[in-house]
């Protein structure tokens, strides 16, 4: 599952692309997993507004819409979802999607939340392009491109909200200051690891970046929260904003499905010092990296550098 740093690259391409550009429809395929908000809400909260910005808010993926007023919605024998049916490699027709005459939304600003998921991806694509299989969502853009989500396993979310009605849960790492910090350790009697996983109190940090993070700061993840010095978590909170910030500038790591928003991979995978190491030597000591398994997760750390 893309992780902040994956997350971010994302977001901080797709701003320097879509930024001001306009929605002018939607296309919205019949899977109903990946819609957290209903089908017709979040086309008419798409169509016909401004992108503003594109940012990431924990490891989701926020658009600030404007909207236009003065829109005058279609008539309800235009507002049927268009019928995708491909054929070969011609792209589906889009008509504008369900709204209904009366519906759409009266503020001039919200939110389209984007969650990648597992799988998830989000590509800018020339209108001839072929759509690819397990396409979810098309939105095409005054400019003449369009933008697709994507998710085979589907296990991505789509949803909008009104301007700042979103917040994702916990703290973000890279803003936390020490005496925020520790609040969220002080007295858990759960692995550090599994604390850290914990999006109600830091969000956007997944597994990866928390086993590196352990390594740097010489905490082993089985290691309960609440034994863990002052000291310690100071050390701990650098290592996590240094490796976030370490991978973001290498573009994330490219494990399994992850590109960013021009289809590259990361190259942070090849930094990682216990993560996908089983057996490997440390880079420091040379002690073989070992695995375990804490609240179904995986967790690699060094038995000797980290304790």
């Amino acid at each position: 599952m893309p992780e902040l740093p994956e997350v971010e690259t994302i977001a901080r391409g797709l701003a320097k692309r879509v930024t001001g550009d306009a929605v002018e429809s939607v296309w919205l395929g019949q899977k109903k997993e990946p819609l957290k908000s209903p089908a017709s809400a979040i086309a008419a909260t798409l169509e016909h507004s401004r992108i503003a910005a594109v940012r990431r808010m924990g490891k989701h993926i926020v658009f600030d819409l404007e909207q236009d007023r003065n829109y005058v919605p279609p008539s309800p024998a235009k507002s049927r979802r268009a019928d995708r049916k491909q054929k070969g490699t011609q792209a589906p027709s889009i008509l504008p999607a369900e709204a209904g005459v009366g519906a759409r939304p009266t503020y001039t600003k919200a939110q389209w939340i984007v969650h990648l998921g597992m799988t998830g991806s989000l590509r800018i694509c020339e209108p001839q392009t072929e759509v690819a299989k397990h396409t979810h969502a098309i939105l095409r853009l005054s400019s003449g491109r369009e933008l697709r989500f994507v998710d085979p396993r589907r296990f991505g979310r789509l949803s909008v909200a009104q301007a700042g009605d979103f917040d994702a849960t916990g703290i973000e790492p890279l803003e936390a200051d020490l005496d925020r910090f520790l609040t969220l350790f002080r007295g858990r009697k759960t692995p550090i690891k599994s604390a850290l996983l914990n999006q109600k109190l830091l969000r956007g940090v997944g597994n990866i970046y928390a086993d590196e993070s352990l390594f740097r700061a010489g905490l082993r993840p089985r290691r309960r929260a609440s034994t863990i010095t002052r000291d310690q978590l100071a050390k701990l909170l650098l290592a996590v904003k240094e490796v976030l910030q370490e991978a973001i500038a290498l573009g994330g790591s490219s494990i399994s499905d992850y590109v960013d928003a021009d289809g590259e991979e990361g190259f942070f995978q090849l930094q990682h010092r216990v993560y996908g190491r089983e057996g490997e030597p440390c880079l420091v000591c040379k002690t073989p990296i070992k695995r375990v398994v804490i609240a179904g997760r995986s967790s690699h750390y060094c038995p000797k550098c980290q304790k």
